[in-house]
C-alpha cells in the first residue's frame, strides 16, 4: 500500500510539473542578420488596449469594489488619456529595418492573437500559439510583432490596502517568429513602471502621473526600437 501510494503521488507531481508553463524568456537578436534579410519580413501590431487603471493584489470582489471606488476620479481620466503615436511605432520599426536592408512588408491591420491556435510543438523558444498560417496570408518569412497588452496607470493592493502609490505603466512584447518552425528570433519582454515625479495626487489633471505616462510610452517606444538602430 505504502508502495503504490508512492507510485500514485509520484506520478502527481509529475502531472503537475508537466502542467506547468514556464514564461519565455528573452531572446536576443543574432549578432549575424545576413541570414535574416534574405527573408521577407512582415512588421504588425495586435489591437493596442484601453487606457486604464489596475490595482494588482486587490484580489477578491469586494477588494476591487473599494480599490476602484477609492481611485474612482483617477481612473476616470486615465481612461481619457490618448494612446499617443502607439501605432506608428510599427512604422518606425520597419522603416528601421529597411534602413538595414531588410525586406520589409508593413502589415496594416492589427493582428488578433487570441483568434490563432496553440502550437502542437513544444521546445526552447517555440511559440506557443501558431503562427503558420500567417505565412501564405501575408507572403512573409517572419513577422515581427509588437503585442502591447496593458497601457495606463498601475497601483498595487494587498487585499484593502495600497502597497504603492500609482506608477504609470506600459506592458508589453516585441518578437519576431519564424513561420517556417514557430520559433522566435528575438523576444523582448517589457513592464515599465514610471513613477510622479512630486505628488501624484493632483486632481482632476494628475500633471505628475501624466507626464510620467507619456514617458513611460516613450521609453517604450525607444525599447522596441532600440535592437533594430544599433
Amino acid at each position: 500500500m505504502k508502495f503504490n501510494l508512492k507510485i500514485a503521488l509520484v506520478t502527481v507531481l509529475a502531472l503537475l510539473a508537466g502542467c506547468t508553463s514556464h514564461p519565455q524568456q528573452a531572446v536576443n537578436l543574432p549578432d549575424d542578420l545576413s541570414t535574416m534579410k534574405k527573408t521577407k519580413i512582415g512588421v504588425a501590431m495586435t489591437p493596442l488596449p484601453k487606457v486604464d487603471t489596475s490595482f494588482d493584489g486587490a484580489g477578491c470582489l469586494l477588494c476591487m469594489a473599494t480599490a476602484s471606488l477609492a481611485n474612482s476620479a483617477l481612473t476616470d481620466y486615465v481612461r481619457k488619456l490618448p494612446t499617443e503615436n502607439l501605432a506608428d511605432l510599427k512604422s518606425r520599426i520597419a522603416d528601421l529595418l529597411k534602413n538595414k536592408g531588410f525586406d520589409v512588408v508593413l502589415i496594416d491591420s492589427p493582428i488578433n492573437i487570441a483568434t490563432l491556435q496553440k502550437s502542437k510543438s513544444k521546445g526552447p523558444n517555440v511559440s506557443e500559439v501558431d503562427y503558420s498560417g500567417l505565412k501564405n496570408q501575408y507572403q512573409v518569412d517572419k513577422l515581427l510583432i509588437i503585442d502591447i497588452n496593458a497601457l495606463g496607470v498601475l497601483r498595487t493592493y494587498s487585499g484593502y490596502i495600497p502597497t504603492s502609490d500609482p506608477k504609470a505603466r506600459l506592458k508589453g512584447v516585441g518578437y519576431i517568429i519564424d513561420l517556417s518552425n514557430n520559433t522566435y528570433d528575438w523576444y523582448l519582454p517589457l513592464d515599465i513602471l514610471k513613477n510622479a515625479e512630486g505628488s501624484w495626487d493632483e486632481a482632476p489633471k494628475f500633471p505628475g502621473l501624466t507626464n510620467a505616462y507619456f514617458q513611460a510610452i516613450e521609453i517604450g517606444q525607444d525599447s522596441f526600437s532600440k535592437p533594430f538602430s544599433e
